[in-house]
């Protein structure tokens, strides 16, 4: 079979994890630079996979864009992720175009299109471990472009930033027709500002009002029209927001999130956890292990509330989790601990001594527990 596309590598280094790669597209009959940020664990995690963020304007969004993952990254609060800028910097208007008449891409942005979904993304995810999540970001023209992908039944990407979009003819309709009858989650992101370009915000509120009119749960859309910015201000006002917005069920436990929803219910703690971890499978393709600390926070209300038997529960999701350490049957020892029955307890402390140390339980800790259990046996 014939190879479709040709493509020429560059990197800085070997584990450069920035690096420019050029792409000889045969929809484009040209070559294109793009720009590719693998996330710092690539390369010492072999198995894990990242979503995916494409960034049109990549010329001037991709460091703002960069520097926004990197410090959610830091905090847990947003997952790593892969960022592919492509460089628009003298063809964007090109690239971006649409009939002002029928409100459909020109020829031109419809090869761009065509690039984009039958050659670069393939490229992408076949050369790169990607989770089956996908983001498009974009300013004024090229926002205003990426809302043609929403016009498939199937939307092909899975969240959408439009930062201040130039709206086709007909935009303002058609996205919400599409947004309203989608079958899979979608997350829809768009931002104005009181200073933007008359022409382009006027759009963008229309929009807004047909959008939230939308029912379909399937649907998570957020609108920021932000004070005293302008038509570029905005973007850096808008990037985090639109992250956050798209990563929500990603974040782990907070103490708001404790307090006001996990320790306030009656039971169902450890089922309040997996569902948490369900959500952020089912809307953004992501498998992660539960972070220690939500183990604690399910912990402290179980322990607050005095549904002890739940822990039980909590251990099966620590041994499914981290099957190697010490906290499955911590967990155990401290049911049977906190229900009076110290024999068993001592037990568990004592097989949890012999297992690898995880978070704050460290060795010492389980060899304490248990001398304590065991005093309490020969009263």
């Amino acid at each position: 079979m014939k190879q479709a596309l040709l493509f020429f590598f560059f990197s800085f280094s070997l584990f450069a994890q920035k690096t420019t790669e050029l792409i000889k597209s045969n929809k484009l009959e040209e070559t294109r630079e793009i720009i590719v940020n693998l996330p710092s664990s690539y390369e010492s995690n072999p198995i894990k996979r990242y979503p995916i963020l494409l960034l049109l304007d990549g010329d001037y969004l991709f460091e703002p864009f960069l520097g926004a993952l990197k410090y959610g990254e830091y905090w847990d609060d947003l997952p790593e992720t892969i960022i592919i800028g492509i460089n628009q910097k003298s063809s964007r208007m090109d690239d971006c175009g649409f009939d002002e008449t029928e409100g459909t891409p020109t020829k031109r942005s419809a090869a761009f299109y065509n690039f984009i979904g039958e050659e670069l993304m393939p490229f992408i995810e076949k050369k790169y471990r990607v989770a089956p999540f996908r983001i498009i970001a974009g300013h004024d023209t090229t926002a205003g472009f990426l809302n043609f992908f929403l016009y498939k039944e199937n939307p092909f990407f899975n969240a959408y930033i439009s930062l201040s979009p130039e709206l086709a003819p007909g935009m303002e309709s058609q996205i919400a027709t599409s947004l309203t009858n989608t079958k899979k989650n979608l997350f829809y992101y768009q931002s104005s500002a009181d200073g933007d370009i008359k022409q382009l915000r006027e759009p963008v509120e229309e929009l807004d009002s047909n959008l939230k009119l939308i029912t379909n749960p399937l649907v998570n859309y957020q609108y920021n029209k932000f004070s005293n910015a302008s038509h570029y201000s905005l973007v850096l006002y808008s990037i985090p927001n639109a992250l956050y917005q798209i990563f929500d069920s990603y974040k782990p436990i907070s103490s708001t999130e404790f307090t006001e929803k996990i320790v306030v219910l009656p039971s169902g703690y450890v089922d309040y956890l997996t569902k948490k971890y369900q959500t952020t499978t089912e809307k953004l393709g992501l498998n992660i292990p539960v972070r220690i600390n939500d183990f604690k926070a399910i912990e402290a209300a179980i322990l607050k509330n005095k549904a002890y038997d739940e822990l039980e529960k909590l251990a099966q999701i620590a041994s499914k989790n981290y099957p190697k350490s010490m906290l499955a049957d911590y967990e155990l020892g401290l049911m049977y601990e906190k229900t009076g029955d110290a024999k068993k307890a001592a037990s568990k402390y004592q097989r949890a001594s012999q297992l690898e140390e995880i978070g704050d339980l460290t060795k010492e800790m389980m060899y304490n527990k248990y001398d304590d259990m065991k005093s309490l046996t020969v009263k």
